[in-house]
């Protein structure tokens, strides 16, 4: 047909070339055990195409191959995000956190062919090495230059699996290399969920899902991210794709800064001082902790930090605002969701007029739809449900990076129903368009009939200055069902009653959402990526109320 516009595959070499070409002076920051490890693009480059050459030469990978990447966030694994997919394989990222049962299901289900495991994870991985079944070759990658002959022949006489050094098989491949030619909707990146029940499921994302999702990340209206920004993904690159940051701040030519090794508080912000971060995204327990010592470096050069994961209490979007100037932006997705599908960005016409106060009770809704994302909220008979900041039903999506189905799962047919995605998060929509989370649908509290919302009851107990963190579970009771039970963890030095609790949450919410119990305990637990553990809650605290 005349006048069509030419068409080039949507793939993620696409942003490295950029990069390359732009931005060749841009730095790959990495805090690694022996130091501070900087790259430039240019020089990461080269690399990613000796890695790429590597893994199809030597290595043996084909196109659709998987490659298990077990590690922390650094330069290596940021060349193992743009390698494995150049070469049209499949980069499978395992969750560090995950019990070692669910890593075996999960490295089997895969068949991951090649796993990339730093050194120092290597105790971890042997704990279940020896069920893997389809691993034919050990790349890894050492805490310092290279990894130790002890650690490599330790790994090799545990698994009885071929073991090489990272960075000697980069020193012996060349960079000569052209891409091969694909379709942008090959498999280039696999995720589980996290198994909360059930085995975890795979999730597939295309070159063309995650293209799209890098486009959504850098409008104005979402992260913003640009080539002045420099980014701190502490959300793990075994989660999610570190929420997707590598590719996008690749793709504007941002410089990126990787946290490394089990990261605490303090050197995360001693990285925010030291590289003079201006971006990065965490969940809303990172945040918490940063609280503890954030005055004590120069965060002056932080404009704006991304959260998600689990509601972000209003009280710590208040703290950031009043205390460092800095602004949490909410945002709200999941595996299945590429993940970014919604963003806390206050329209102009909604902001207009608005106090301190309305303002901050905005920003702690997750926010509106992504471009390209369609969502629709629908009540238990799938009938939707309108928009007007009252009526509960899950959040149900369709889009080009939302997933289809489960990778070789028959569970898929739960939750890709008439072509959306069921999510099982269950919240309202304001007139505005505003999404705000009520619970996941296992978490809501029925009582004599009635809803009650755990997620948006932990947030306001979250607001009481004496509180640290509270998770709210349903526990069983002969009358009402249901009833609300909070566990509560006060801040360093501080004391805190149950009745200071109920009298602080008295005037915000209906008499009947007032927890039956308030219990203190020392820390909530916590899911693999950060969340709450609820389940783990239940067990210890859920014996039936009378």
């Amino acid at each position: 047909m005349d006048g069509l516009m030419m068409r080039t595959e949507l793939v993620l070499t696409h942003f490295l070339e950029r990069a390359r070409m732009l931005f060749p002076k841009r730095e790959i920051v990495s805090r690694m055990p022996g130091g501070t490890h900087r790259e430039t693009y240019a020089e990461a480059y080269e690399r990613i195409k000796k890695l790429a050459n590597v893994l199809q030469g030597r290595l043996g990978i084909g196109p659709g191959d998987r490659v298990g990447t077990f590690a922390w966030n650094h330069y290596r694994h940021f060349e193992a995000y743009f390698a494995i997919p150049g070469i049209g394989a499949v980069c499978h990222t395992l969750n560090i956190r995950l019990f070692p049962e669910q890593l075996v299901y999960i490295a089997n289900h895969a068949e991951d062919k090649v796993v990339l495991l730093d050194e120092c994870l290597i105790d971890a991985w042997l704990g279940f090495a020896d069920q893997l079944t389809t691993i034919e070759t050990y790349v890894l990658m050492g805490d310092g230059e290279f990894s130790t002959p002890e650690s490599r022949k330790r790994l090799a006489d545990a698994t009885g699996v071929n073991v090489v050094d990272y960075e000697d098989l980069l020193a012996e491949a060349s960079a000569e290399l052209e891409w091969p030619e694909f379709s942008e909707d090959t498999a280039c990146f696999m995720c589980y969920t996290s198994g909360t029940t059930g085995d975890p499921k795979g999730v597939l994302y295309s070159h063309r899902g995650l293209y799209i999702h890098s486009f959504n990340h850098c409008i104005v209206d979402a992260h913003r991210i640009s080539e002045t920004d420099s980014v701190l993904p502490i959300v793990p690159m075994f989660h999610a794709n570190a929420w997707g940051l590598p590719f996008s701040c690749a793709m504007v030519g941002a410089k990126q800064v990787f946290a490394g090794a089990a990261p605490t508080p303090a050197d995360i912000a001693q990285l925010i001082q030291d590289e003079k971060v201006t971006f990065s995204g965490a969940v809303p327990t990172v945040w918490l902790g940063m609280l503890e010592v954030a005055d004590q470096y120069d965060l002056s050069s932080m404009k704006r930090l991304v959260c998600g994961g689990s509601a972000v209490p209003r009280s710590l979007i208040q703290r950031y605002q009043d205390r460092f100037g800095i602004t949490i932006q909410q945002g709200y997705g999941m595996t299945e969701t590429g993940p970014l599908a919604v963003m806390c960005h206050i329209k102009s016409d909604v902001a207009e007029g608005l106090d301190k106060e309305s303002l901050l009770d905005l920003q702690s809704k997750q926010g509106i739809l992504m471009p390209s994302v369609e969502m629709r909220i629908a009540d238990e008979d799938d009938n939707d449900v309108p928009w007007d900041g009252e009526t509960m039903g899950e959040i149900c999506f369709r889009g080009n990076f939302i997933a289809s189905e489960y990778y070789k799962d028959d569970r898929s047919a739960g939750t890709f129903r008439n072509g959306w995605l069921h999510t099982g998060d269950v919240a309202t929509v304001d007139e505005h368009g505003y999404i705000q989370i009520t619970d996941r649908t296992k978490d809501l509290i029925k009582t004599g009939g009635e809803w009650i919302s755990s997620v948006d009851l932990e947030t306001k107990i979250m607001g009481h200055p004496k509180v640290l963190e509270a998770a709210v579970i349903a526990v069983p009771h002969t009358k009402w069902q249901e009833r609300p039970v909070a566990c509560v963890v006060t801040a360093k030095g501080e004391t805190l009653t149950e009745q200071e609790v109920l009298d602080f949450l008295e005037p915000l919410v209906a008499k009947w959402w007032l927890p039956d119990k308030v219990i203190f305990i020392d820390e909530v637990p916590k899911t693999s990526v950060g969340k709450f553990d609820k389940k783990v809650l239940r067990a210890k605290h859920g014996d039936p109320l009378e």
